[in-house]
Order: C-alpha cells, then structure tokens, then sequence
C-alpha cells in the first residue's frame, strides 16, 4: 500500500475527506483505501467511508476490513493517556471502473 492510498481524518470539512478517499481510487487508480481516525474523529471516518461508498462511488467499491483498537500515549502533563482508534479498509469491487 502506498503512502497516499491512506486518508487520515482529523478537524478540517467533512467533504475534504471524502474527496480525498474518491481522488485516490479515481486519480491514482488505488485498488484500496483506507481511512483512519482517533479519538472524537472516529464517527466522521466512519460518515467518510460511508458517504464515499455509498454515494460518489456505489456498486465500485466496497468496505473490506474495520479494526478497532486503543494508543496509550503520555500527554503533555505526563498523566498516561489511551485514545480509541478505528481502521476502515475500502476496496475496488472486481470488475468495476471507479468514475465514468
């Protein structure tokens, strides 16, 4: 997998991230993408990948593999800190031209 065939989702516009995950499967013929988030950006991921499957890309391409997990990290006032994570893995349907 290359370095822009991932998408992490974070505080800017919703939409950037959805034209994001649509360019790299159309501009950059990436067989798959995935789209990561931590913390309170999970649920925006998970609006990402849905809105970009199930809109701008229907019947191309398909949600292959979700993982979830935890990051523990020390924060800046030393106190041990773990964060969620989630992991969308969206994939080409065999077969299917990405954008006519």
């Amino acid at each position: 997998m290359t370095a822009y065939s991932i998408v992490f989702v974070g505080a800017k516009p919703f939409m950037n991230y959805v034209t994001g995950v649509v360019m790299q499967f159309d501009q950059h013929s990436a067989s798959e993408v995935t789209v990561k988030a931590r913390g309170k950006f999970i649920s925006r991921a998970v609006d990402v990948a849905e809105v970009a499957t199930k809109r701008f890309l229907q019947n191309k391409v398909k949600v292959d593999d979700i993982q979830i997990a935890s990051e523990g990290f020390t924060n800046p006032e030393g106190k041990q800190v773990r964060v969620s994570t989630i992991t969308i893995k969206l994939k080409k349907i065999e077969g299917q031209q990405t954008l006519q």
